[in-house]
């Protein structure tokens, strides 16, 4: 008798397709009940994507709150500078924002640093 190969061997499970978490991530979110909160993770990613390109300055200073329901999206800043440069270039970074940020659209910008409001 000859020793089986593993390949033989019925214990060794077969190769499934290999996927990408990243597509399954969405199917689980919806199985748990955390759909939204995925969404805003991924619009809260494209945030830094956009600022890092658009206000390199201003690059890992600022993530958006929360999008309240007048439409204004409400971005923390960690300081009052951070906060002046994304203001001036609030128009542009709501329209790429909108496009890169899994339907989010905001009509207005206003940021916080730490507990005073800058607009």
């Amino acid at each position: 008798m000859s020793p089986a190969r593993p390949f033989d061997d019925e214990r060794v499970p077969r190769r499934r397709r290999v996927e990408r978490v990243g597509d399954l991530l969405p199917e689980a979110a919806r199985a748990l009940g955390l759909e939204e909160q995925l969404r805003w993770a991924r619009a809260a990613a494209a945030w830094d994507r956009l600022v890092l390109a658009a206000v390199p300055a201003a690059a890992g200073g600022s993530r958006p709150i929360r999008l309240e329901r007048d439409g204004t999206l409400l971005v923390e800043a960690s300081a009052p500078i951070v906060g002046q440069e994304l203001l001036m270039r609030a128009d542009e970074l709501l329209v790429t924002y909108a496009e890169m940020a899994d339907g989010i659209r905001a009509e207005a910008l206003r940021v916080v640093v730490g507990r005073g409001i800058i607009r």
